[in-house]
């Protein structure tokens, strides 16, 4: 279930060459840009991050979460962030998770399917929001 976001820092950013990212995607192979997003953030075993300048990519790597649900406390969450990320692409994602990246000035997105057309989409401003995955209402666990 997507929600459109009001308002979305630096896109979309074939106006503004000079807006970087560095986006965080959850996958569950390490194909990079091949890979598809990972429906579920704290169950995914990579993190591609993808570094844009401007509407280009720069640089696209691969990270193994080694906080797998790592037993509560939205440990993904602070894994990622390790990275730099400014925003975050996941298929699906709680709302502990959620309200943690917003608390970072972290902008979250939803997307099913390939990574490369994950960011293809969010530069060209097409993605929405997440809603809250079921049985996470509560927040981390």
């Amino acid at each position: 279930m997507l929600k459109r976001l009001a308002a979305i820092k630096c896109l979309p950013l074939e106006k503004q060459e000079d807006c970087d990212m560095r986006i965080g995607i959850t996958t569950n192979d390490d194909r990079g840009l091949d890979s598809e997003v990972s429906a579920h953030f704290g169950q995914c075993k990579y993190f591609c991050v993808v570094e844009l300048n401007g509407s280009k990519i720069k640089e696209a790597k691969v990270a193994q979460n080694t906080a797998v649900h790592g037993g509560g406390g939205c440990q993904a969450v602070d894994e990622m962030m390790k990275h730099g990320v400014t925003h975050v692409i996941a298929g699906g994602m709680g709302m502990g998770a959620q309200e943690k990246f917003s608390a970072a000035g972290i902008q979250v997105f939803g997307y099913s399917g390939n990574v490369k057309a994950a960011v293809e989409d969010l530069i060209k401003n097409k993605l929405g929001g997440l809603a809250g995955c079921l049985g996470h209402e509560g927040g981390c666990h």
